[in-house]
């Protein structure tokens, strides 16, 4: 008999585990609030957004827990315009069922610590659902602060959705300049 790990195993993505990121992804497309998403994607596509991710120089995770893959987490481009290059966007997702077992926790404590040894300065989370209280208590805890909410700015299963946003610095934050910049 096996026994299961206390805490989720976070680690990088690997071509491997596509399927098992495509479902947790698909569920909450499909399901909630947290993507304004209305079609959820294929294997191939989340396959092209990893590959993004990763050029970028920005981690792409999975947790691991009680044998597969419960949860995923990147971080990826906040916007495209050269002026926001320290700046980045976070997403995590978990599992439907292996919310509340300490997921989200681990991803994001990893994917904080890895964008900081990265040129980034700034994190953004862009949370669907202003009643997404778990996403909201989850950047809360990781040393996000609100700093806004958008109003009815997403239509999704017949109804207006908020978003709201919330900021971290990453190391010294906008304290100095970058390391391209000096």
């Amino acid at each position: 008999m096996s026994v299961s790990p206390t805490k989720p195993a976070v680690r990088d993505a690997q071509d491997a585990d596509l399927p098992a990121i495509t479902a947790i992804y698909a569920h909450h497309v499909l399901t909630g609030l947290a993507s304004f998403e209305e079609i959820a994607p294929g294997v191939d596509e989340m396959a092209g957004r990893r590959a993004a991710v990763l050029a970028l120089g920005a981690p792409y995770l999975v947790a691991e827990f009680d044998g597969r893959i419960a949860g995923f987490a990147y971080a990826n481009t906040y916007r495209t315009r050269p002026a926001y290059k320290h700046t980045i966007e976070d997403s995590v997702y978990v599992a439907h069922d292996a919310l509340g077992r300490g997921v989200g926790d681990a991803l994001m404590r990893e994917l904080i610590a890895r964008c900081e040894r990265g040129p980034f300065r700034q994190m953004i989370a862009v949370i669907g659902d202003s009643a997404n209280a778990g996403s909201i208590a989850l950047h809360a805890k990781h040393g996000f602060d609100m700093v806004g909410n958008f109003r009815s700015v997403g239509f999704k299963f017949g109804r207006w959705v908020d978003s709201v946003l919330m900021q971290r610095p990453l190391g010294d934050g906008g304290a100095t300049l970058p390391p391209d910049e000096r």
